[in-house]
Protein backbone atom coordinates (compact mmCIF):
# COMPACT_ATOMS: atom_id res chain seq x y z
CA UNK A 1 0.00 0.00 0.00
CA UNK A 2 1.51 3.32 -1.11
CA UNK A 3 0.04 6.34 0.63
CA UNK A 4 0.26 9.75 -0.98
CA UNK A 5 0.32 13.04 0.91
CA UNK A 6 -2.50 15.43 0.12
CA UNK A 7 -1.10 18.64 -1.39
CA UNK A 8 -3.42 20.99 0.52
CA UNK A 9 -3.93 19.57 4.00
CA UNK A 10 -2.00 20.58 7.13
CA UNK A 11 -2.71 18.05 9.91
CA UNK A 12 -2.36 18.88 13.63
CA UNK A 13 0.58 17.85 15.85
CA UNK A 14 2.38 16.45 12.80
CA UNK A 15 5.88 17.07 11.48
CA UNK A 16 5.29 16.62 7.77
CA UNK A 17 8.97 16.03 6.99
CA UNK A 18 9.03 12.76 8.91
CA UNK A 19 5.45 11.59 9.47
CA UNK A 20 3.94 8.78 7.47
CA UNK A 21 1.26 9.77 5.00
CA UNK A 22 -2.23 9.79 6.49
CA UNK A 23 -4.54 6.90 5.72
CA UNK A 24 -7.97 7.61 4.27
CA UNK A 25 -10.90 6.50 6.43
CA UNK A 26 -14.08 5.87 4.47
CA UNK A 27 -16.47 5.05 7.31
CA UNK A 28 -16.78 4.08 10.94
CA UNK A 29 -18.69 1.29 12.60
CA UNK A 30 -18.86 1.24 16.39
CA UNK A 31 -15.29 0.91 17.64
CA UNK A 32 -13.94 0.35 14.12
CA UNK A 33 -12.39 2.67 11.55
CA UNK A 34 -12.89 1.40 7.98
CA UNK A 35 -10.00 2.31 5.70
CA UNK A 36 -9.88 2.75 1.95
CA UNK A 37 -6.96 0.32 1.97
CA UNK A 38 -6.28 -2.25 4.64
CA UNK A 39 -8.33 -4.06 7.24
CA UNK A 40 -10.49 -2.22 9.78
CA UNK A 41 -8.76 -0.74 12.80
CA UNK A 42 -10.05 -0.65 16.37
CA UNK A 43 -10.12 3.01 17.40
CA UNK A 44 -8.60 2.44 20.83
CA UNK A 45 -8.30 6.15 21.67
CA UNK A 46 -11.78 7.28 20.59
CA UNK A 47 -10.30 9.55 17.91
CA UNK A 48 -8.57 11.90 20.33
CA UNK A 49 -10.95 11.05 23.15
CA UNK A 50 -14.16 12.39 21.61
CA UNK A 51 -16.02 9.35 20.22
CA UNK A 52 -18.12 8.29 23.17
CA UNK A 53 -20.73 5.88 21.78
CA UNK A 54 -18.83 4.67 18.73
CA UNK A 55 -18.61 5.76 15.13
CA UNK A 56 -21.74 6.18 13.00
CA UNK A 57 -24.06 5.62 15.95
CA UNK A 58 -27.55 5.59 14.42
CA UNK A 59 -29.22 7.36 17.35
CA UNK A 60 -26.74 10.22 17.16
CA UNK A 61 -27.00 10.42 13.37
CA UNK A 62 -30.78 10.56 13.44
CA UNK A 63 -30.85 13.27 16.12
CA UNK A 64 -28.55 15.48 14.05
CA UNK A 65 -30.45 14.82 10.82
CA UNK A 66 -33.80 15.53 12.46
CA UNK A 67 -32.53 18.83 13.84
CA UNK A 68 -30.97 19.80 10.48
CA UNK A 69 -34.37 19.43 8.83
CA UNK A 70 -35.80 22.04 11.25
CA UNK A 71 -33.09 24.54 12.25
CA UNK A 72 -29.36 24.37 11.61
CA UNK A 73 -28.18 27.69 13.12
CA UNK A 74 -29.45 30.95 14.61
CA UNK A 75 -27.70 33.85 16.32
CA UNK A 76 -27.81 33.09 20.04
CA UNK A 77 -27.44 36.67 21.28
CA UNK A 78 -31.02 37.55 20.29
CA UNK A 79 -32.69 34.16 20.07
CA UNK A 80 -32.83 30.86 21.89
CA UNK A 81 -34.09 27.43 20.89
CA UNK A 82 -35.38 24.27 22.51
CA UNK A 83 -32.29 22.04 22.08
CA UNK A 84 -30.10 24.61 23.88
CA UNK A 85 -32.64 25.10 26.66
CA UNK A 86 -33.03 21.37 27.15
CA UNK A 87 -29.27 20.85 27.25
CA UNK A 88 -28.80 23.65 29.78
CA UNK A 89 -31.39 22.15 32.12
CA UNK A 90 -29.89 18.67 31.87
CA UNK A 91 -26.26 19.72 32.34
CA UNK A 92 -27.17 21.96 35.25
CA UNK A 93 -28.87 19.02 36.93
CA UNK A 94 -25.89 16.71 36.45
CA UNK A 95 -23.10 19.18 37.29
CA UNK A 96 -24.84 21.16 40.05
CA UNK A 97 -23.83 24.38 38.26
CA UNK A 98 -26.70 26.58 37.22
CA UNK A 99 -25.46 28.59 34.24
CA UNK A 100 -24.23 27.39 30.86
CA UNK A 101 -22.15 29.45 28.41
CA UNK A 102 -21.61 27.95 24.94
CA UNK A 103 -18.41 28.07 22.90
CA UNK A 104 -16.78 25.99 20.17
CA UNK A 105 -14.32 23.49 21.67
CA UNK A 106 -12.29 22.55 24.73
CA UNK A 107 -9.75 25.35 24.42
CA UNK A 108 -12.42 28.02 24.17
CA UNK A 109 -14.39 26.48 27.05
CA UNK A 110 -11.25 26.93 29.18
CA UNK A 111 -10.69 30.45 27.83
CA UNK A 112 -14.22 31.40 28.84
CA UNK A 113 -13.72 29.96 32.33
CA UNK A 114 -10.52 31.97 32.82
CA UNK A 115 -12.14 35.17 31.56
CA UNK A 116 -15.17 34.67 33.79
CA UNK A 117 -12.96 34.06 36.83
CA UNK A 118 -10.85 37.16 36.26
CA UNK A 119 -13.80 39.41 35.41
CA UNK A 120 -15.76 38.10 38.40
CA UNK A 121 -13.21 39.69 40.69
CA UNK A 122 -13.11 42.90 38.63
CA UNK A 123 -16.92 43.16 38.63
CA UNK A 124 -16.92 42.93 42.41
CA UNK A 125 -14.38 45.75 42.67
CA UNK A 126 -11.71 43.40 44.05
CA UNK A 127 -9.45 42.60 41.09
CA UNK A 128 -7.18 39.59 41.54
CA UNK A 129 -4.58 38.58 38.99
CA UNK A 130 -2.92 35.35 40.10
CA UNK A 131 -3.98 32.12 38.39
CA UNK A 132 -2.75 28.84 39.87
CA UNK A 133 -2.27 25.75 37.68
CA UNK A 134 -0.58 22.39 38.10
CA UNK A 135 2.65 21.04 36.67
CA UNK A 136 2.04 18.82 33.64
CA UNK A 137 -1.33 20.36 32.81
CA UNK A 138 -2.77 20.70 29.32
CA UNK A 139 -5.77 22.96 28.85
CA UNK A 140 -5.74 23.67 25.11
CA UNK A 141 -3.85 25.52 22.40
CA UNK A 142 -5.36 29.02 22.38
CA UNK A 143 -3.29 31.63 24.21
CA UNK A 144 -5.07 31.67 27.55
CA UNK A 145 -5.30 27.88 27.59
CA UNK A 146 -1.61 27.60 26.69
CA UNK A 147 -0.72 30.00 29.49
CA UNK A 148 -2.27 27.81 32.20
CA UNK A 149 -0.88 24.63 30.65
CA UNK A 150 2.58 23.15 31.03
CA UNK A 151 5.19 25.23 29.24
CA UNK A 152 6.81 22.87 26.73
CA UNK A 153 7.68 22.45 23.06
CA UNK A 154 4.04 23.16 22.10
CA UNK A 155 4.06 26.63 23.67
CA UNK A 156 7.77 27.55 23.43
CA UNK A 157 7.48 29.87 20.37
CA UNK A 158 4.88 31.95 22.22
CA UNK A 159 6.45 32.07 25.68
CA UNK A 160 6.85 35.86 25.75
CA UNK A 161 3.16 36.31 24.92
CA UNK A 162 1.73 34.10 27.70
CA UNK A 163 0.61 35.58 31.01
CA UNK A 164 2.39 34.41 34.17
CA UNK A 165 0.89 31.53 36.12
CA UNK A 166 1.77 30.15 39.56
CA UNK A 167 2.61 26.42 39.48
CA UNK A 168 1.94 23.64 41.96
CA UNK A 169 3.23 20.05 41.68
CA UNK A 170 0.83 17.35 40.48
CA UNK A 171 1.36 14.32 42.76
CA UNK A 172 0.64 11.68 40.15
CA UNK A 173 0.25 8.13 41.39
CA UNK A 174 -0.10 4.58 40.13
CA UNK A 175 -0.61 1.06 41.40
CA UNK A 176 1.62 0.20 44.39
CA UNK A 177 2.93 3.75 44.73
CA UNK A 178 4.48 3.92 48.21
CA UNK A 179 5.43 7.59 47.92
CA UNK A 180 2.02 9.11 47.22
CA UNK A 181 1.38 10.46 50.73
CA UNK A 182 4.65 12.38 50.75
CA UNK A 183 4.04 13.79 47.25
CA UNK A 184 0.56 14.98 48.16
CA UNK A 185 1.70 16.59 51.40
CA UNK A 186 4.47 18.48 49.62
CA UNK A 187 2.15 19.65 46.83
CA UNK A 188 -0.51 20.84 49.28
CA UNK A 189 2.06 22.82 51.25
CA UNK A 190 3.22 24.56 48.06
CA UNK A 191 -0.42 25.28 47.16
CA UNK A 192 -1.04 26.72 50.62
CA UNK A 193 2.01 28.98 50.32
CA UNK A 194 1.03 30.03 46.78
CA UNK A 195 -2.49 30.97 47.88
CA UNK A 196 -1.06 33.53 50.29
CA UNK A 197 -1.03 35.77 47.21
CA UNK A 198 -4.60 36.85 46.39
CA UNK A 199 -5.69 34.38 43.72
CA UNK A 200 -8.44 34.69 41.13
CA UNK A 201 -8.72 30.96 40.39
CA UNK A 202 -7.12 27.55 40.64
CA UNK A 203 -7.53 25.43 37.50
CA UNK A 204 -7.08 21.66 37.32
CA UNK A 205 -7.99 18.54 35.38
CA UNK A 206 -9.81 16.51 38.04
CA UNK A 207 -8.33 13.06 38.71
CA UNK A 208 -6.66 12.75 35.29
CA UNK A 209 -4.25 14.90 33.30
CA UNK A 210 -4.73 13.73 29.72
CA UNK A 211 -2.14 15.14 27.31
CA UNK A 212 0.28 15.49 30.22
CA UNK A 213 0.70 11.71 30.15
CA UNK A 214 -2.53 10.22 31.52
CA UNK A 215 -1.28 11.04 35.01
CA UNK A 216 -3.72 10.38 37.84
CA UNK A 217 -4.19 11.70 41.38
CA UNK A 218 -6.29 10.46 44.29
CA UNK A 219 -9.72 11.94 45.09
CA UNK A 220 -8.62 12.87 48.61
CA UNK A 221 -5.89 15.10 47.19
CA UNK A 222 -8.43 17.02 45.10
CA UNK A 223 -10.69 17.45 48.12
CA UNK A 224 -7.79 19.04 49.98
CA UNK A 225 -7.06 21.29 46.99
CA UNK A 226 -10.69 22.39 46.99
CA UNK A 227 -10.67 23.08 50.72
CA UNK A 228 -7.58 25.27 50.55
CA UNK A 229 -8.73 27.04 47.39
CA UNK A 230 -12.07 28.02 48.87
CA UNK A 231 -10.49 28.99 52.19
CA UNK A 232 -8.39 31.46 50.20
CA UNK A 233 -11.53 32.83 48.52
CA UNK A 234 -10.37 31.78 45.05
CA UNK A 235 -12.58 30.18 42.42
CA UNK A 236 -12.01 26.55 41.44
CA UNK A 237 -12.07 25.70 37.72
CA UNK A 238 -12.44 22.05 36.69
CA UNK A 239 -11.29 21.33 33.15
CA UNK A 240 -13.45 18.29 32.35
CA UNK A 241 -12.95 18.48 28.60
CA UNK A 242 -11.52 14.94 28.65
CA UNK A 243 -12.77 13.62 31.98
CA UNK A 244 -16.46 14.43 31.55
CA UNK A 245 -19.36 12.26 30.41
CA UNK A 246 -18.37 8.96 31.98
CA UNK A 247 -14.72 8.81 31.01
CA UNK A 248 -13.62 8.49 34.65
CA UNK A 249 -16.33 6.06 35.75
CA UNK A 250 -18.86 8.67 36.88
CA UNK A 251 -20.70 11.38 34.97
CA UNK A 252 -17.87 13.79 35.79
CA UNK A 253 -14.51 13.34 37.49
CA UNK A 254 -15.47 16.10 39.92
CA UNK A 255 -18.39 13.98 41.08
CA UNK A 256 -16.22 10.92 41.51
CA UNK A 257 -13.66 12.96 43.46
CA UNK A 258 -16.31 14.60 45.63
CA UNK A 259 -15.49 18.22 44.75
CA UNK A 260 -17.75 21.07 43.65
CA UNK A 261 -16.00 23.50 41.30
CA UNK A 262 -17.27 27.02 40.67
CA UNK A 263 -16.61 26.72 36.93
CA UNK A 264 -16.38 23.68 34.67
CA UNK A 265 -15.13 23.43 31.07
CA UNK A 266 -16.71 20.73 28.89
CA UNK A 267 -16.22 19.50 25.31
CA UNK A 268 -15.02 16.28 23.56
CA UNK A 269 -17.64 13.74 24.72
CA UNK A 270 -20.24 16.52 25.11
CA UNK A 271 -21.69 15.78 21.66
CA UNK A 272 -20.66 12.13 21.63
CA UNK A 273 -17.80 13.17 19.36
CA UNK A 274 -20.13 14.04 16.49
CA UNK A 275 -19.83 17.84 16.32
CA UNK A 276 -17.51 20.50 17.77
CA UNK A 277 -18.97 22.26 20.79
CA UNK A 278 -17.73 23.66 24.07
CA UNK A 279 -19.56 24.59 27.26
CA UNK A 280 -18.50 26.45 30.38
CA UNK A 281 -20.69 25.82 33.39
CA UNK A 282 -20.80 28.42 36.18
CA UNK A 283 -22.45 28.64 39.58
CA UNK A 284 -25.29 31.07 40.10
CA UNK A 285 -23.10 33.03 42.54
CA UNK A 286 -20.54 33.59 39.78
CA UNK A 287 -23.21 34.49 37.23
CA UNK A 288 -24.83 37.11 39.47
CA UNK A 289 -21.69 39.27 39.45
CA UNK A 290 -22.24 39.88 35.73
CA UNK A 291 -25.79 41.24 36.13
CA UNK A 292 -26.53 44.94 36.61
CA UNK A 293 -27.21 48.31 35.01
CA UNK A 294 -23.54 48.95 34.26
CA UNK A 295 -22.70 47.56 30.80
CA UNK A 296 -19.12 47.03 31.97
CA UNK A 297 -20.39 44.07 34.01
CA UNK A 298 -21.27 42.20 30.80
CA UNK A 299 -19.25 39.17 29.73
CA UNK A 300 -18.27 40.46 26.30
CA UNK A 301 -17.49 37.12 24.73
CA UNK A 302 -19.14 35.03 22.03
CA UNK A 303 -18.72 32.71 19.05
CA UNK A 304 -20.42 32.61 15.67
CA UNK A 305 -21.71 29.08 16.30
CA UNK A 306 -22.66 29.61 19.94
CA UNK A 307 -25.32 27.04 20.94
CA UNK A 308 -25.42 25.58 17.43
CA UNK A 309 -28.71 23.62 17.28
CA UNK A 310 -27.08 20.62 15.58
CA UNK A 311 -24.46 20.38 18.32
CA UNK A 312 -27.13 20.77 20.99
CA UNK A 313 -29.20 18.02 19.40
CA UNK A 314 -26.16 15.72 19.36
CA UNK A 315 -25.38 16.54 23.00
CA UNK A 316 -28.93 15.81 24.09
CA UNK A 317 -28.91 12.51 22.22
CA UNK A 318 -25.60 11.58 23.81
CA UNK A 319 -26.90 12.37 27.31
CA UNK A 320 -29.94 10.20 26.64
CA UNK A 321 -27.75 7.27 25.59
CA UNK A 322 -25.68 7.67 28.77
CA UNK A 323 -28.80 7.86 30.92
CA UNK A 324 -30.23 4.73 29.32
CA UNK A 325 -27.10 2.69 29.97
CA UNK A 326 -24.96 4.20 32.77
CA UNK A 327 -23.34 0.84 33.47
CA UNK A 328 -21.48 1.23 30.16
CA UNK A 329 -19.19 3.75 31.85
CA UNK A 330 -19.68 2.71 35.47
CA UNK A 331 -18.45 -0.84 34.82
CA UNK A 332 -15.74 -0.11 32.26
CA UNK A 333 -12.97 0.02 34.84
CA UNK A 334 -13.75 -3.58 35.79
CA UNK A 335 -13.39 -4.59 32.13
CA UNK A 336 -9.91 -3.06 31.97
CA UNK A 337 -8.60 -4.31 35.30
CA UNK A 338 -7.78 -8.00 34.65
CA UNK A 339 -6.22 -7.18 31.29
CA UNK A 340 -4.07 -4.39 32.72
CA UNK A 341 -3.07 -6.51 35.72
CA UNK A 342 -1.76 -9.19 33.37
CA UNK A 343 0.02 -6.65 31.16
CA UNK A 344 1.60 -5.01 34.22
CA UNK A 345 3.73 -8.13 34.71
CA UNK A 346 5.64 -7.37 31.50
CA UNK A 347 9.20 -6.11 32.13
CA UNK A 348 8.61 -3.20 29.75
CA UNK A 349 5.69 -1.88 31.84
CA UNK A 350 5.94 0.45 34.82
CA UNK A 351 3.53 2.71 36.70
CA UNK A 352 0.30 1.00 35.57
CA UNK A 353 -2.79 3.06 36.38
CA UNK A 354 -6.50 2.85 35.77
CA UNK A 355 -9.44 5.23 36.01
CA UNK A 356 -12.82 4.53 34.47
CA UNK A 357 -12.39 3.99 30.73
CA UNK A 358 -8.70 4.99 30.81
CA UNK A 359 -5.92 2.45 31.28
CA UNK A 360 -2.31 3.62 31.03
CA UNK A 361 1.28 2.75 31.82
CA UNK A 362 4.80 4.01 31.18
CA UNK A 363 7.20 2.11 28.96
CA UNK A 364 10.54 1.12 30.40
CA UNK A 365 12.71 2.63 27.68
CA UNK A 366 16.07 4.26 27.15
CA UNK A 367 16.56 7.91 26.31
CA UNK A 368 14.77 10.95 27.61
CA UNK A 369 11.20 10.46 28.76
CA UNK A 370 8.63 12.74 27.17
CA UNK A 371 6.54 13.42 24.12
CA UNK A 372 9.42 12.92 21.66
CA UNK A 373 10.58 9.55 22.97
CA UNK A 374 10.74 7.22 19.93
CA UNK A 375 9.28 4.20 21.74
CA UNK A 376 5.74 5.53 21.35
CA UNK A 377 5.75 5.62 17.53
CA UNK A 378 7.20 2.10 17.49
CA UNK A 379 4.34 0.77 19.64
CA UNK A 380 1.87 2.66 17.46
CA UNK A 381 3.23 1.08 14.27
CA UNK A 382 3.24 -2.47 15.63
CA UNK A 383 -0.26 -2.12 17.10
CA UNK A 384 -1.62 -0.91 13.75
CA UNK A 385 -0.11 -3.96 12.07
CA UNK A 386 -2.30 -5.96 14.46
CA UNK A 387 -5.52 -4.04 13.82
CA UNK A 388 -5.43 -1.51 16.67
CA UNK A 389 -4.96 2.25 16.46
CA UNK A 390 -3.04 3.76 19.39
CA UNK A 391 -1.36 7.13 19.72
CA UNK A 392 1.06 6.95 22.68
CA UNK A 393 2.09 10.13 24.47
CA UNK A 394 5.84 9.67 24.20
CA UNK A 395 6.64 6.69 26.41
CA UNK A 396 3.10 6.64 27.86
CA UNK A 397 0.83 4.00 26.33
CA UNK A 398 -2.87 4.22 27.03
CA UNK A 399 -6.25 2.85 26.02
CA UNK A 400 -9.28 5.12 25.96
CA UNK A 401 -11.82 3.30 23.76
CA UNK A 402 -15.45 4.15 22.98
CA UNK A 403 -18.02 2.72 25.36
CA UNK A 404 -19.36 0.37 22.69
CA UNK A 405 -16.14 -1.62 22.30
CA UNK A 406 -16.78 -5.35 22.65
CA UNK A 407 -14.90 -7.59 25.07
CA UNK A 408 -13.25 -9.32 22.13
CA UNK A 409 -12.12 -6.01 20.65
CA UNK A 410 -10.78 -4.84 24.02
CA UNK A 411 -8.86 -8.08 24.37
CA UNK A 412 -7.42 -7.55 20.89
CA UNK A 413 -6.16 -4.13 22.01
CA UNK A 414 -4.27 -5.64 24.93
CA UNK A 415 -2.91 -8.43 22.74
CA UNK A 416 -1.61 -5.87 20.24
CA UNK A 417 0.11 -3.94 23.03
CA UNK A 418 1.60 -7.18 24.37
CA UNK A 419 2.97 -7.96 20.92
CA UNK A 420 4.43 -4.47 20.60
CA UNK A 421 6.12 -4.75 24.00
CA UNK A 422 7.64 -8.08 23.05
CA UNK A 423 9.07 -6.56 19.86
CA UNK A 424 10.52 -3.39 21.36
Amino acid sequence: MVLQRHPNLWPPFTQMASAAAAQRVTAGDGALLLREEGAPLIDAISSWWVTLHGHANPVMAEAIADQARRLEQVIFADFTHEPAEQLAVRLSGITGLQRLFFSDNGSTAVEVAIKIACQWWANRGQPRHQIVAFDGAYHGDTFGAMAVGERNLFSAPFEDKLFPVARVPWPSTWWNDDDVDRKETAALQILEDTLQTPTAAVILEPLLQGAGGMTMVRPEFLREVERRTKAAGALLIADEVLTGFGRCGDWFASRRAGIRPDLMALSKGLTGGCLPMGVTMASEAVFEAFIGDDPNLTLWHGHSFTANPLGCAAANASLTLLEQNPTAFQNFEARHRPQLEALAQHPRVERPRLLGTVAAFDLVVGGTAGYLNPAGPTVKRIAMEHGVFLRPLGQVVYLLPPLCITDAQLEQCYEAIQTALDQL
